[in-house]
């Protein structure tokens, strides 16, 4: 065997394990429930963010849609391991998404609720200015058809499960589902662990109100176990860490505008992964806060 065939064949093994290793990688585990206390679970894996399953006396309740067919049929596999009880109610924690993608793959007749600007938000145009989706006729039966402002409770048997607004954050139409029996709360993205707190700044979010939100939150709700779209539960302590760990981010980049930094010449004295949150943060200063 000639050398440059023996090279070629030592080049070709290398990438075929390349591909096979990053297919492994992105391969997505599928949908599985993690049950945190008396049939309120965590909604995990499959393609699109964390959610929540609460098995009702009368009802189910999903909390967010995953964000495609194939998740969606896993969830439901899921839920009917556990019970035969329908799922009557899909709470839409924010627009995002992989929150909502999956709302078109639930039974027809489930009830989708959102906050106000929740659903208005479905509309908006992503961020590269491309039309939404959901403004086609077709997918006008998988939009919220019930939103609320400020509180609104659900009864799916005799257990109340509350859903509350605090204010502008991730975005302008961000829920908190909370579970007063179990002192567990859901927040969608309003909290992220191991990365910095993502903004968008297009859907209206601000990290100066999210802080204020956050707060609010804390200061409304007696919950101790918190969930969220992309990290695992936390304590009422790491919401604070990460309140304490937005603002310290916010004063540094308000020092750095006055000292008349550009905004390139501001995201180098930040982290790559912090980029973006930087950036939130320098036009919110700009524009008055």
């Amino acid at each position: 065997m000639g050398n440059n065939l023996k090279i070629s064949l030592v080049i070709f093994n290398i990438l075929v394990n390349i591909m096979f290793a990053s297919a492994q990688q992105q391969e997505v585990k599928p949908v599985r429930l993690s049950l945190i206390s008396n049939g309120l679970y965590e909604l995990l894996d499959g393609r699109g963010a964390n959610g929540g399953v609460f098995i009702g006396d009368n009802a189910v309740l999903v909390i967010d849609a995953k964000m495609d067919k194939e998740s969606v049929d896993q969830t439901i596999a899921e839920i009917k391991k556990i019970t035969d009880k329908p799922i009557k109610y899909l709470i839409n924690t924010h627009s995002d998404g992989d929150h909502v993608n999956g709302n078109q793959y639930f039974p027809e007749g489930m009830t989708i609720i959102s906050h106000e600007n929740c659903r208005k938000e479905f509309f908006v145009p992503a961020r590269d200015g491309s039309p939404s989706d959901w403004n086609k006729p077709e997918m006008a039966a998988y939009i919220p058809e019930i939103t609320f402002t400020d509180q609104m409770d659900i009864y799916p048997g005799s257990q109340k499960v509350e859903l509350w607004y605090f204010g502008v954050g991730h975005t302008t139409g961000d829920a908190v589902v909370y579970f007063p029996s179990e002192k567990t709360a859901f927040l969608g993205d309003q909290f992220f662990k191991d990365r910095p707190q993502l903004i968008h700044s297009y859907k209206g979010g601000n990290s100066f109100e999210h802080v204020k939100t956050l707060t609010k939150m804390l200061e409304k709700l007696d919950a101790v176990k918190f969930c969220s779209g992309h990290s695992e539960i936390v304590s009422r302590q790491a919401i604070l860490d990460h309140i304490d760990q937005i603002r310290q981010q916010q004063e540094k980049v308000r020092q750095l505008v006055s000292q008349n930094k550009s905004l390139d010449e501001i995201k180098s004295e930040f982290a790559e992964n912090e980029a973006r949150l930087t950036e939130s943060i320098y036009n919110e200063i700009i524009a008055g806060y």
